[in-house]
């Protein structure tokens, strides 16, 4: 049997994307968004994603998107490991994008570039979960 491994989220960026470039000389973005989680009682709540955008896929992060600006993301997901520079062990899972879509202009105040409006590129302790009854994802707003 094979695995199949992909998630496709809508929100907000929570911050500029930072842009680093790999010893190899690869261009990666990282950035997160916050995507809206809406129930039918009790209003919503909000999740917060870590992603991670390589090659032409951070380049367009970096040139189109900033803090605010609503983005289609996808991709999968991927955990990694690693330790931290006081030698703790730390595991983080974050959204590899394959895919981002601007879906909003830029702010005037914003960075990020302009361009296209609807632009794009290939490329714990919180409350418990909703009852399945209670979550709809598509709400009105």
């Amino acid at each position: 049997m094979s695995s199949y491994n992909k998630v496709i989220l809508v929100g907000r960026l929570t911050r500029d994307p930072e842009i680093r470039t790999t010893n190899t000389g690869k261009q990666v973005a990282n950035f997160g968004i916050a995507v809206d989680r809406r129930f039918k009682t009790d209003g919503q709540d909000v999740d917060f994603f870590n992603v991670s955008a390589w090659g032409n896929s951070a380049d367009f992060a970096a040139n189109y998107l900033g803090k605010g600006r609503l983005v289609l993301v996808e991709g999968r997901l991927q955990t990694r490991k690693y330790t931290t520079q006081e030698g703790a062990q730390r595991e983080v899972t974050e959204v590899v994008a394959e895919n981002l879509q601007g879906l909003d202009r830029p702010r005037d105040e914003q960075g990020g570039g302009g361009g296209s409006a609807y632009a794009a590129v290939p490329a714990g302790s919180g409350p418990s979960a909703p009852a399945e009854d209670e979550y709809d994802p598509f709400a009105d707003e």
